[in-house]
């Protein structure tokens, strides 16, 4: 058995892993490439292996850096099977979609203002073609095993990180070896979801290190939020939070209305502009026992939460300027409609713009939270007056620590660790953990290497 590393080494976006053997290949996530231009072009790079040739494809999880490559891949030729947990499959249904609509507003945008490059831009796919791709899906329980392909046996478990994160296993038959992907690692006591469960055995690792150099420290985040809030609404100002609309939204809807019904900040209306959190909510609350709150708790989410649907209603909301909070997508500010509440707060001292999650290199997230003083926005240029605010400890995903301790947590003692889905130094510096503390035999693979198993 050969596994191939067809993205997330180097970087933090773009995950895929190819297993193959004499006969089959099996496919381990499929994402898109996010952050600076280099890496957004490879999008558009012919697929490295012939998608036609792929027989099947598991996924770790519903984020876009994971599964948002797989419409481009069934257009192009994919006709196997997508398995995923059940919550997984219902956030593509939602992901998947709107990745599409909303590539193609971005190419009617680009052409009606003329920032576009390309005469006639076009999206990476489409609407349709993400539907297209979800008639390949078929979703099941954690802990069920399956045979996505002949002499591959698979099963899913807990990851913690978001709803329906799994890490995957996968048993070669004929070799006799096992290979555990751990996906995104969710943290060990998050405000909303489960900690990861342990892996018991895997011959290889492919590990994950978003926070391989980074510890997330002890600051109390609420106590954060509470702060930028009151201060916010005391100068009169507008607290915007761009979030994931899977996992991060949810959380940080949580903590708002927590505080305010202990009376911590003042009553402000709180608004969800994103239709695919909105959704991604609804699911949220209908998987209660994937994570930590209860009916009651996701109810509260529900009724204090004034859902933006329409775009009129989104442009409206644009144009309000008293205080208030806006949760709006995408977490890193790369696109959507929280690109326009951006154009409208980021010039005004008054407000405040919170992000609650890792922002990839070359993302406005990124720039946003070292200290740019402008920002590009649809083709324009933007000054950066309001306050920017980075709540790193919100984040879903694991520090070194967390996954260190998580690892150890199982019997696990495998042959091989692969470091992977983390910028160059982070990767490395979990290489060199892994090997210290744990004494696994630890590397970070390249972009297309291909190992034996």
């Amino acid at each position: 058995m050969k596994l191939r590393f067809l993205g997330g080494t180097g970087t933090v976006t773009g995950s895929r892993y190819l297993l193959s053997d004499d006969k089959h290949r099996l496919l381990v996530d499929c994402g898109m490439y996010q952050g600076v231009k280099t890496l957004r072009r490879r999008n558009w790079a012919a697929f490295p292996v012939d998608p036609s040739t792929i027989n099947a494809v598991v996924l770790t999880h519903a984020h876009i850096d994971h599964s948002g490559y797989l419409p481009a891949l069934v257009k192009n030729g994919f006709k196997g099977k997508i398995y995923c947990t059940k919550a997984t499959h219902e956030l593509c249904k939602v992901l998947l979609p709107d990745a599409g609509f909303l590539q193609e507003e971005d190419a009617k945008y680009a052409h009606r203002k003329k920032f576009s490059k390309h005469e006639h831009p076009e999206p990476l796919f489409t609407e349709k073609d993400a539907w297209e791709a979800l008639k390949h899906f078929e979703s099941l329980h954690y802990h069920e095993t399956f045979e996505p392909v002949k002499g591959f046996e698979v099963e899913f478990t807990p990851a913690g990180h978001i709803l329906g994160s799994a890490c995957v296993h996968v048993a070669h038959q004929s070799s006799g070896r096992t290979v555990v992907f751990s996906g995104d690692v969710g943290r060990q006591d998050d405000i909303i979801m489960r900690p990861p469960e342990p892996i018991a055995k895997a011959d290889v690792l492919v590990c994950e290190s978003t926070y391989g150099d980074r510890e997330h420290g002890e600051s109390d985040p609420e106590g954060e939020l509470e702060k930028i809030i009151t201060e916010t609404a005391g100068r009169g100002g507008i607290v915007l939070m761009p979030a994931f609309a899977v996992g991060r939204a949810q959380m940080l809807l949580y903590v708002i209305h927590k505080l305010m019904k202990a009376g911590r900040i003042p009553k402000l209306p709180v608004f969800l502009n994103s239709p695919m959190a909105i959704k991604a909510t609804e699911i949220f609350c209908r998987h209660h026992k994937e994570h930590r709150l209860n009916n009651s708790q996701c109810e509260m989410i529900d009724n204090s939460t004034k859902f933006v649907r329409t775009v009129d209603e989104s442009i409206e909301l644009g144009m309000v300027r008293y205080p208030c909070i806006i949760v709006s997508a995408s977490g890193m500010a790369s696109g959507g409609r929280v690109l326009h509440h951006l154009k409208a707060l980021l010039p005004n001292p008054r407000n405040s713009i919170v992000f609650a999650g890792f922002q990839a290199p070359g993302t406005r997230g990124d720039a946003l939270v070292n200290g740019a003083d402008k920002v590009k926005i649809h083709g324009e240029y933007w000054p950066v007056k309001a306050e920017i605010h980075n709540l790193d400890s919100m984040s879903a995903h694991g520090d070194f620590n967390e996954i260190l301790a998580w690892l150890k947590q199982g019997s696990l003692k495998p042959a091989q660790v692969y470091v992977t889905h983390g910028e160059p130094v982070a990767s490395d510096t979990m290489r060199k953990r892994i090997e210290e503390r744990l004494g696994w035999h630890a590397e970070v693979p390249e972009l297309f290497e291909e190992v034996e198993i």
